[in-house]
């Protein structure tokens, strides 16, 4: 009977404690969440009021190096902000699926141990939503963000001392494929480099290189610049050397080489302006001789734009080079984001913006591997279809080799993505084997391929071409209009499954 009496004594105390243990931690827990709710509400209020000042910077013509530079941090605290904004809302939608779905399978409410289980689990979850120290992280940030905000008043009113620009940036966040993204302070200090004078008789012609990896934006930073109406009222002509190698050129016949991008027939000054794109180094010769008659030919005040995928050719400018690399994660996830979901709210579609920031991180910063899975998620809006291309994309990085962050373009001869399914509904996929890629110009728009990435990813281009092809993967709607084409082979994978 004693130990009938213990033994009950015993299961009462048990369920009485894990009672009060439980009701301690929902309460930890619900304030946690307000807290948490009231800080990201707090973060969003920062990030609109840094985002309304951030926009109208971008349409004055500053010249200030310093207020260049505050922009420029303001931006990437602006990306920042948002990129933790929605790893915190997705996260926690993912995180209240999953309980939900657990307690389905829950066999006995009244078990205790499960119940602090199941509590349990829960609440490292929770408390996990973007990594440790992530509650931590957030509260330090939005510190930063009131800081910067409370300096903002000053900042304005030099702003407003600002003459705006002739016409609307591209940078208009309305249409997003159709302005450059991203490069907004390398624009500005590339034209105040052009449009800084330089001291008469001094004989030094000024030069600007740019370098960075291939298909990172290079020559669409260079068109933005060209095309800006500062620099086309600055430079009477602006020249464009049309090789890519300087190699065998001599000074004589280099001239012969250049196409006119731009002449100002109404400008008094003959100040020039000669954009030279190069592939890799520069020959040292063939430099020197074209720089000291250029020197001699051009006037006080010119200048030359040099590009390069080397990195070696920052050492031939008469200033520091603009070193051009991927976008952070934070600001190329902002620039996914927009390009998928565009006007509508990623907010209504918790689980899409999980799945889209897990493949932005596959995506290594490239804007066409954007350009194009945006263009396929947008035509299929559903969360089985978009899992679907995230394995494909993890598939392409793995088949690879690719470490997560490294630029994709920097691999030629490379797997694709697997073709589509088929209706018939094959186990075996076909991949396609990309050798090699090349851009062309507008005038060659003709010569592009009629089938597109899209259409082969998506398995909607019939009959599907054989042997070896060229498909363009996108063409840019902004300056120069590039149209990329890739040389592709399909290949037999008879082992994966999606």
């Amino acid at each position: 009977m004693e130990v009938l009496i213990s033994a009950v004594l015993g299961e009462i105390v048990s369920r009485t404690i894990s009672v009060v243990v439980e009701k301690c931690r929902e309460q930890m827990i619900a304030k946690e969440q307000t807290a948490t709710e009231e800080d990201l509400q707090r973060l969003h209020q920062l990030l609109l009021r840094i985002s309304a000042i951030v926009e109208e910077a971008e349409g004055r013509c500053i010249t200030n190096r310093g207020m260049i530079r505050q922009v420029s941090m303001m931006i990437i605290q602006l990306f920042r902000g948002y990129y933790l904004l929605d790893s915190f809302k997705s996260t926690r939608k993912k995180t209240d699926d999953e309980e939900v779905s657990g307690s389905l399978f829950a066999q006995s409410k009244f078990n205790p141990a499960k119940r602090f289980r199941r509590l349990s689990s829960y609440t490292q979850n929770y408390s996990m939503v973007v990594g440790r120290g992530s509650y931590k992280e957030l509260k330090q940030f939005i510190l930063v963000l009131e800081s910067m905000v409370a300096d903002l008043k000053e900042f304005a009113i030099f702003l407003m001392s600002y003459p705006r620009m002739y016409r609307q940036p591209y940078g208009s966040y309305l249409i997003l494929d159709k302005f450059m993204f991203g490069r907004q302070m390398e624009r500005e200090q590339a034209i105040g480099f052009l449009l800084q004078p330089e001291p008469p008789g001094g004989g030094n012609l000024g030069v600007l290189p740019i370098v960075g990896p291939g298909l990172i934006g290079k020559s669409t930073l260079v068109e933005h610049v060209c095309d800006d109406e500062r620099v086309r009222n600055h430079f009477s002509l602006i020249l464009r050397y049309r090789e890519n190698d300087l190699k065998d050129e001599i000074p004589t016949t280099f001239r012969d080489h250049c196409v006119i991008k731009h002449q100002n027939s109404a400008s008094n000054e003959e100040r020039s302006l000669v954009v030279i794109e190069l592939l890799g180094d520069v020959d040292e010769g063939a430099w020197k001789r074209l720089l000291q008659t250029s020197e001699r030919c051009m006037a006080n005040g010119s200048k030359i734009i040099i590009t390069s995928r080397s990195e070696k050719m920052a050492s031939v400018g008469t200033t520091r080079a603009i070193k051009l690399s991927c976008l952070s994660k934070e600001a190329f996830w902002y620039f996914f984001k927009m390009l998928v979901f565009g006007s509508t709210d990623p907010e209504e579609h918790p689980k899409l913006t999980s799945i889209a920031m897990e493949l932005a991180v596959e995506m290594c910063g490239s804007f066409i591997f954007a350009y194009v899975a945006a263009t396929l998620l947008r035509a299929n809006p559903s969360v089985q279809f978009w899992s679907r291309v995230l394995r494909q994309a993890r598939e392409f990085t793995q088949k690879n080799n690719l470490v997560l962050g490294e630029y994709h373009e920097d691999h030629m001869s490379r797997y694709g993505w697997g073709i589509a399914e088929t209706q018939r509904g094959h186990e075996d996929r076909e991949l396609f084997l990309i050798h090699h890629s090349h851009q062309k110009g507008p005038a060659a728009h003709s010569e592009v391929p009629r089938i597109t990435m899209v259409n082969l990813l998506s398995g909607t281009w019939s009959p599907m071409p054989r042997g070896k092809f060229e498909v363009l993967s996108w063409r840019s709607l902004i300056p120069p209009y590039y149209s990329y084409v890739y040389s592709c082979e399909l290949v037999q994978n008879k082992n994966t499954k999606t």
